[in-house]
């Protein structure tokens, strides 16, 4: 059975091994280390965490496994998701539909009316997923600025 919960500081080592296996490519600033605690600051309600308790109830695990993953952030105009991630593991399950479909209703109880996020061009897998879940590639031109380093 797979739960989605609001990230909890127990859940830590599992999302910072979820990543690692999810963004081996990442940038030192989107580790754990660092995000979560960021996040943990702006809506931490919003970073939503997905377990198996099965290998908790069959005594394999002494507490749960986090298996995956999804942060979002609405600023009142417009809302975003965030390092959505499942364990290869546990794939094809629904998993990543749960965590998405669980975002999306928190950001509308906000009064969120439309969700960005972003997909590196080269993902295509990950393009066809968010696309069978309703979302379309928009022509936009994404810039970003680093202000810390």
């Amino acid at each position: 059975m797979h739960s989605i919960v609001t990230y909890q500081p127990s859940h830590f080592d599992g999302i910072r091994v979820l990543w690692h296996e999810a963004f081996p490519n990442d940038p030192p600033w989107n580790a754990a280390e660092i995000a979560i605690p960021a996040k943990l600051k702006v809506q931490p309600e919003l970073f939503l965490v997905a377990i198996d308790q099965d290998l908790v109830d069959q005594n394999l695990v002494d507490q749960d496994l986090v298996v995956g993953s999804i942060m979002a952030g609405y600023d009142g105009h417009r809302g975003w998701l965030y390092a959505a991630a499942v364990l290869q593991s546990h794939r094809r399950q629904g998993i990543g539909t749960a965590l998405v479909r669980a975002a999306e209703t928190l950001l509308s109880a906000m009064g969120c009316t439309k969700i960005n996020l972003q997909v590196r061009a080269s993902n295509t897998a990950v393009t066809a997923f968010y696309n069978s879940l309703g979302y379309e590639i928009e022509e936009r031109v994404s810039m970003g600025k680093r202000l810390h380093q």
